[in-house]
């Protein structure tokens, strides 16, 4: 019931920025009316409080974006973005745009994903999505260290052998999910799970690391995956679309503030997989403000300056 509440509250919050109640100081005439999306995760606040910060940094404090937190989807943040409440998203993925904003096939091969997401967006929305952070955030299946060890377990190939023998708990929304769903799944891969259960996804790492199962499919970044040092397994067949991750921005704002398009740019490829697992630890696990992780690690990097400036 709390989570239904949340939901609701959540909604209701995105609903108000679509039906254009434009929030005090969204005018992009000004340094101060730049607004920053975000979502309800931890990865995409951490990632919208990034552009924040560089924002600041490189344009030494004369922009000061505000924040629009907590918005459900990539969808909403696109509408959001349409109506001139805000000029930035904070983070945005290949895999979920291309499907779901743009309405265009799943992609497995991540560079063509990233080509074909970057020229619909530019071309249809003048919008930019920039080149990748260096994260993918997709599903894998994944399983503990020690039984990674135990059955010999590197790829998601590997486990044709043990079908019958693991309990697998898998995301509730995947397991029916056409597309890149559990159906094709077994279809791509030739094997199916004999003891298989739908659950939510926050339940499942805890899951494995207590021993209820044995195999779990569960997201690529989560900061769980060291927690519990759990092993994420190869999807060797590439049957996951990619979901690389990047900052995204109009092509008005950007090219009313060239500075903006200089701090963005600076993130590409400066974040791996590893990386983002532990930055969403930091956050989730040892409870420190997603603002206060992007800006440690901002600084610890020196804000990605190039040498000699």
């Amino acid at each position: 019931m709390r989570q239904i509440k949340k939901l609701l509250a959540v909604t209701l919050v995105s609903l108000t920025v679509l039906a254009g109640c434009s929030l005090p100081g969204l005018s992009s005439s000004s340094g101060d009316g730049i607004a920053i999306t975000s979502m309800t995760t931890t990865e995409s606040q951490i990632a919208s409080h990034m552009s924040r910060l560089m924002i600041e940094h490189y344009s030494e404090g004369e922009i000061e974006p505000v924040m629009i937190n907590n918005l459900g989807s990539s969808t909403i943040q696109h509408n959001a973005l349409l109506s001139g409440d805000a000029q930035i998203s904070g983070v945005r993925y290949t895999g979920t745009d291309l499907t779901g904003v743009l309405n265009q096939e799943p992609e497995s091969d991540p560079v063509t994903a990233m080509e074909q997401t970057q020229e619909i967006f530019d071309q249809e929305f003048d919008m930019k999505f920039y080149d990748s952070y260096g994260f993918d955030n997709t599903y894998a299946f994944m399983v503990t260290r020690e039984t990674a060890e135990e059955y010999n377990l590197e790829t998601t190939s590997d486990l044709a052998e043990y079908t019958d023998e693991f309990a697998v708990g898998v995301d509730t929304s995947w397991f029916n999910r056409p597309g890149d769903g559990y159906p094709a799944f077994q279809e791509a891969y030739g094997f199916s799970f004999g003891n298989i259960r739908a659950m939510q996804i926050s339940l499942v790492y805890e899951a494995l690391s207590t021993g209820s199962l044995d195999l779990a499919l569960g997201y690529t970044t989560d900061g769980r995956i060291p927690a519990y040092d759990l092993v994420v397994l190869e999807d060797d067949l590439q049957f996951f679309p990619p979901y690389d991750a990047s900052p995204f921005a109009t092509h008005a704002v950007i090219e009313e503030y060239p500075v903006i398009d200089e701090a963005l740019s600076r993130l590409t490829d400066t974040i791996s997989t590893e990386t983002m697992q532990n930055l969403n630890y930091r956050a989730d696990e040892e409870g420190i403000e997603p603002a206060l992780v992007a800006e440690e690690f901002l600084e610890e990097h020196n804000y990605f300056e190039e040498e000699g400036e």
